[in-house]
């Protein structure tokens, strides 16, 4: 009997159940909106329909996206967008888990979701997909624009003597911990603060590695010779090796210098490519030209002096081309003047500015050349001489540009600079996978320019003096596109890039 009573109360607490299950679903049935305590990304969406969630959360997102993000180093500052990220995510998709809170199961399930809402409350994530190799190659890029970034140490060879620079100590960026900060500033919704101050720590550059450097340079020479038949082209190549013992080459290292000078023993090839006549170098592969200001002397006689440097350097198969090793340190000794560049986000005089408008030429001869391009920068600030994701920056000890010859026969450089043209031509021998290459970039969004004034009591009263014009920044992408016989092979991304806006700087005295 009293298993029997136990039963029936069990039966009669069910059918209760049931019947208020059935009362509250019936509540409910007409109910379009989500339910209390449910969240996406944090924002509340508690009695919101579907499509008016949508819209709050997408207009969010769009805000955040609009302004990017912000990252500062003392006075440094950058914006990154998110396009550069590579960046993805799905807003409906998890809007839509919010509204199925409640509605997914059985009646009971249901029921019990909805109760369970009303006391504890559940967010759902935005799925967010981030590329690893844009974020990274976007802290990378900002990184190499840090004013006090670390300076390695560099070689490079001139004449007859290994030239070698003494890195120095700076700071280096903090990567994994920025690209977390970086994830999670995104996925705030409920901060519109789009500032992350870059994580940095101080570091000396290694100790100079006299053997590796050796190592690299070591070489036995090598005439230049054809084949027919297909006719293939062997570049020569001069013998490289030590002229002192590696004793004495430590001890000049030992000394306290920003400098050294190590004599070397070059052992000429006895034929060049020069001896095999217009055979070894027939056909133009790229080329590229650029405008710049003749009247300008210093900046005319550094791109001129960069240019000679560069001009008829030879790039065997896959050997990968350095800019900064090919032209060398810009210093007054090597005969570069002072003239106006990028530095540190601001336009300084610096000894040899004006070159990168020769690397960036050369990267443009790169690109329709199809080569492989291994290292390249954007400046802080657009550039004059070409569009927007077409510029190559940089800097001696921390910013080079590369490209492999990934070509199976050598290519040779010509360059020049004078009359206010600078003119780079890339030559090889045509092969019959090549294609035509054409460079396409655009603006993807502006970045308004700013004004700063500043006070200036040595102007007349009430008068004012514009020291810099301005220039607003923009996002751009650049994209490869590859045709054969009239008919597009390809559309591959080359890069997306990120230009400050240079402010408009006025003096006065109000």
């Amino acid at each position: 009997m009293k298993n029997k009573k136990i039963l029936i109360i069990l039966i009669i607490i069910i059918i209760i159940l049931a019947f208020i299950s059935i009362i509250f679903s019936l509540i409910n049935i007409g109910n379009e909106e989500i339910y209390s305590n449910i969240k996406v990304q944090k924002i509340s969406l508690a009695g919101k329909e579907k499509e008016a969630a949508n819209s709050e959360l997408n207009k969010i997102y769009n805000e955040k996206k609009l302004k990017g993000i912000k990252l500062v180093h003392g006075d440094f500052e950058t914006e990154i967008s998110f396009d550069q990220l590579g960046l993805q995510t799905n807003i409906a998709d998890a809007v839509t888990k919010a509204y199925s809170i409640g509605r997914s199961g059985n009646i009971i399930s249901n029921n019990y979701s909805i109760l369970f809402s009303y006391f504890i409350p559940k967010n759902i994530d935005i799925d967010f997909t981030i590329d690893e190799n844009s974020i990274e190659k976007v802290i990378e890029d900002v990184e190499s624009k840090l004013p006090d970034v670390l300076k390695d140490n560099d070689y490079y060879i001139e004449g007859e003597k290994l030239i070698i620079t003494k890195g120095k100590s700076g700071v280096i960026v903090n990567k994994e911990e920025l690209k977390n900060m970086i994830i999670e500033k995104i996925k705030d919704f409920t901060n519109v603060e789009n500032t992350i101050e870059i994580p940095v720590t101080n570091k000396n550059p290694e100790e100079i590695n006299i053997e590796k450097i050796v190592n690299e340079i070591k070489c036995e020479p090598q005439d230049a010779y054809l084949t027919k038949e297909p006719l293939e082209v062997h570049a020569d190549k001069d013998g490289v090796d030590l002229g002192i013992t590696l004793e004495e080459a430590k001890n000049i290292l030992n000394e306290e210098k920003e400098e050294y000078e190590i004599p070397l023993k070059i052992t000429k090839a006895n034929i060049t490519v020069s001896d095999l006549g217009e055979n070894a170098f027939p056909n133009l592969l790229g080329t590229c030209t650029t405008n710049y200001d003749a009247s300008n002397i210093n900046r005319n006689n550094n791109l001129n002096l960069a240019a000679s440097k560069l001009n008829g350097t030879i790039v065997n198969p896959g050997e990968t081309f350095s800019y900064n090793q090919t032209i060398g340190q810009r210093t007054i000794a090597a005969g570069f003047k002072e003239a106006k560049a990028y530095a540190n986000g601001k336009v300084v005089l610096d000894v040899g500015g004006g070159i990168c408008q020769l690397s960036s030429t050369l990267y443009n001869s790169a690109l329709l050349s199809n080569l492989e391009i291994v290292e390249r920068r954007s400046h802080y600030f657009k550039t004059s001489y070409l569009p927007a994701g077409r510029d190559a920056t940089v800097s001696w000890g921390s910013v080079d540009f590369k490209f492999k010859n990934n070509r199976k026969y050598p290519i040779k450089i010509t360059a020049i600079a004078q009359d206010g043209v600078v003119k780079v031509e890339i030559y090889g021998i045509k092969q019959e996978d090549d294609v035509d290459v054409q460079i396409v970039s655009e603006e993807t969004s502006i970045i308004p320019m700013e004004t700063i004034y500043e006070k200036d009591s040595s102007l007349a009263k009430g008068t004012e003096k514009v020291v810099q014009n301005g220039e607003d920044g923009c996002t751009s992408e650049t994209y490869k596109i590859t045709s054969k016989n009239g008919i597009v092979v390809s559309k591959t991304l080359v890069s997306k890039d990120t230009y400050n806006d240079l402010p408009t700087i006025i003096k006065q005295n109000k």
